[in-house]
């Protein structure tokens, strides 16, 4: 099973100290991977720098707003220096915002467009050129069902989704000449700290009924695709995008 060891590469997770970043991060760690984390806020950086890394003076962790290109591009710049080329890229920032859209704002809008969408543009493209100059890398976009098919009172967050799975197969065409893989994961319902309060009783249900598992996946579940399209099991997977759903949109409309 060493095709799905991560012994050797040199991880970064984006949103790494959130519900589903963790998870990745911890997977990354425990297949062998050197992982870095980046992301906002610094109290939660420290906390799962210490997990990830406990004996690594450097503990690997940036704070960043990605929704910044200069402040991605000058993350590039430092963790090359830190740790050298990153050989795997995970984009897992994100937000949302469920109302209805003829109440959403400009302000609103741009929030979710920027961190869902924008960041994930830029962050690419601030860490590709290294991938592309060293003849090898994976990168992994953290999408949503809401990419395959819009929600009500989702607007915004669902046109970005969508965003990102089509960025992810636009860098696969390009890149995949330099032996760059860039695939997408759209997990189903899990709950999280962005959504477990956002959402209402009653949208959980709906979401739990429809799922041909009858519920709601659990975080740990997340990690194996990640570490599959991390992997040189996933060589010759490129422009993909993994549904993990519990069959969700199996069942139909």
């Amino acid at each position: 099973m060493d095709v799905f060891s991560l012994n050797g590469k040199n991880a970064l997770i984006i949103g790494g100290a959130g519900g589903i970043g963790g998870v990745i991060a911890r997977a990354y760690r425990d297949g062998g991977a050197r992982v870095a984390i980046a992301g906002r806020s610094l109290s939660k950086m420290a906390l799962m720098a210490d997990e990830l890394n406990p004996h690594d003076p450097s503990k690997a962790a940036y704070v960043v707003d990605a929704r910044q290109p200069s402040a991605l591009s000058k993350l590039a710049a430092t963790v090359r220096s830190d740790l050298g080329t990153i050989d795997v890229l995970v984009n897992c920032q994100g937000t949302t915002t469920i109302k209805p859209a003829l109440e959403i704002t400009e302000d609103e809008y741009d929030l979710v467009a920027d961190t869902n969408l924008k960041s994930v543009f830029f962050a690419c493209t601030a860490f590709a050129p290294h991938m592309i100059a060293k003849g090898s890398g994976a990168i992994v976009n953290i999408a949503s069902l809401a990419a395959h098919s819009g929600w009500s009172q989702a607007a915004s967050y669902s046109a970005s989704k969508s965003g990102v799975v089509s960025l992810t197969q636009s860098f696969a065409a390009e890149w995949g000449q330099d032996g760059v893989r860039v695939n997408a994961i759209t997990p189903g319902f899990f709950m999280t700290d962005l959504n477990r309060s956002r959402m209402s009783d009653s949208r959980k249900q709906r979401a739990t009924d429809r799922c041909a598992m009858k519920r709601m996946g659990e975080l740990c579940e997340l990690a194996g695709a990640a570490v599959y399209l991390a992997s040189d099991a996933a060589g010759f997977v490129n422009g993909s995008t993994l549904r993990v759903d519990g069959g969700y949109l199996s069942s139909g409309i």
